[in-house]
């Protein structure tokens, strides 16, 4: 994202937990083609739109988790007046936003962000109903307000905007990943050890912790801490994944991973990505004992794994396979690690610090030829 802004000419730094961003050089409004591997990078349309008037980009990537049309995107865009289309693998917006009224058929998150950040320097009222009550929202609603936008009703189904021409620089602090904790407590679980997360909201994860617990987990929190302790096998579940305040679908293949080590039979059920469980097959080659019949999977709950080597498939496909190797007593070799790498600041960093026997092959290799 950072290559992305600096190609059009804004100034980014990083200094250890501070990222930087000055727009005062912004001089594009298209974004490079590389921007097309990241599927966030969708966002910035709506961004330029707001400041710029058009934007235009390829078709966005990211994991092949099933169908990600951006339709509820361009849809937004059309209803705050601009001009919004699709053309060879390209997509392209034009038109000042002057408000109006939005209806998201289904909350996707990615939408709700397009449609706040084109509206907030657009002219008018807006008002969108159906938007995506994810913590994520409510802390872009924090972010903009603390630039001067005027913005309500964010981390609820209806959030009104009224545009203003100019915005002004912040200091924000944003709250720590939720899905990067439920994947971390997981991890703990699946080890039966015991794990304090630190700078993370519990109230976040409710539904998360919920089901932790009904797993056999024994969970304790703090303002911002939540502290797991986890003795023998999970409890069987039933779980399905819904938009929040529902059991968060990133989350699914770390837990289908944990119940692999499950006491009986587990099942899970994907109501929002109809391919995330393509992860399945690559936990069966580490000894996992799983069938999938359409949206729902089922879990065999065996003693331990068996380690072994799988591949990442997607982003949190590859977080659920560092989860399973936790499971077994013998080693787990994981590759195409760069899907995980585009999700966790460095995994293996951080589950070595709380005693795991984890560690980048690839970067090892490196070290010992420089």
């Amino acid at each position: 994202m950072m290559g992305i802004l600096k190609f059009m000419g804004c100034g980014c730094r990083l200094e250890g937990g501070e990222l930087v961003v000055s727009p005062a050089g912004l001089c594009r409004t298209d974004l490079p083609q590389e921007a097309g591997q990241m599927r966030s990078s969708v966002i910035l349309l709506g961004a330029l739109l707001g400041r710029c008037g058009e934007a235009a980009a390829c078709y966005p990537g990211g994991c092949s988790i099933g169908e990600r049309p951006i339709d509820f995107h361009l849809g937004a865009f059309r209803a705050l007046g601009a001009e919004a289309k699709e053309e060879g693998g390209c997509v392209l917006v034009r038109g000042e936003p002057v408000g109006g009224v939005i209806r998201f058929p289904y909350p996707s998150v990615g939408a709700t962000e397009n449609a706040l950040l084109a509206a907030v320097k657009g002219k008018g009222e807006t008002v969108i109903l159906g938007a995506a009550r994810e913590p994520e929202i409510r802390e872009l609603c924090l972010f903009l307000q603390a630039m001067g936008a005027d913005v309500e009703g964010g981390g609820t189904d209806v959030i009104r905007v009224r545009g203003k021409r100019y915005l002004h620089g912040c200091r924000f602090r944003a709250a720590g990943d939720r899905i990067v904790a439920g994947t971390y407590l997981m991890a703990a679980m699946a080890a039966e050890g015991k794990l304090l997360l630190e700078g993370v909201k519990p109230g976040h994860l409710r539904e998360v912790l919920r089901v932790l617990e009904r797993a056999g987990a024994s969970i304790s929190t703090g303002e911002e801490s939540i502290a797991l302790e986890m003795n023998g096998r999970p409890t069987p579940l039933w779980v399905e994944t819904r938009p929040y305040p529902g059991f968060p679908t990133d989350l699914q293949s770390p837990l289908m991973a944990l119940l692999c080590r499950g006491e009986g039979v587990s099942r899970i059920r994907e109501t929002v990505f109809e391919r995330r469980y393509e992860t399945a097959g690559e936990l069966n080659k580490l000894g996992a004992s799983i069938r999938v019949r359409g949206d729902t999977a089922l879990i065999d709950g065996k003693p331990r794994l068996k380690g072994g080597r799988a591949a990442a498939r997607d982003l949190r496909g590859g977080a659920a396979l560092v989860v399973a190797g936790l499971e077994s007593p013998a080693e787990t070799v994981i590759s195409d690690c760069f899907h995980i790498e585009r999700g966790y600041e460095d995994i293996c960093r951080d589950l070595a610090a709380a005693g795991a026997d984890i560690r980048w092959l690839e970067r090892e290799a490196k070290e010992k030829r420089a």
